[in-house]
């Protein structure tokens, strides 16, 4: 992916449309609570894509940097598994949805 943004893009870039995504993610919740207008449009659907075009972005900045993030989510997923005592982390729910 980073050969994909190679000299068009930058970390500070990114992380501007990153913001920018997470401002919509803001303004479909919004809409699903009542605190915002919202015509008969699926919101359940524009969340998700809101919330897609956020990954994109938080992989994008990775990747410029190159930052292999999944291995640091699972890694630090399987820390937060063990200090919060929970029953199933990251890499062991990924892999039973397959």
């Amino acid at each position: 992916m980073a050969n994909r943004y190679c000299g068009r893009a930058t970390e500070q870039s990114m992380f501007m449309k990153l913001v920018e995504e997470i401002g919509e993610v803001a303004e479909v919740l919004n809409k699903r609570a009542g605190r915002k207008a919202s015509d008969e449009s699926d919101l359940h659907e524009q969340l998700g894509v809101e919330l897609a075009d956020m990954i994109h972005y938080i992989v994008a900045i990775a990747a410029i940097n190159d930052i292999d993030l999944t291995t640091l989510m699972i890694e630090k997923d399987k820390k937060a598994s063990v200090k919060y005592h929970h029953t199933i982390n990251l890499e062991t729910f990924l892999s039973e949805r397959k």
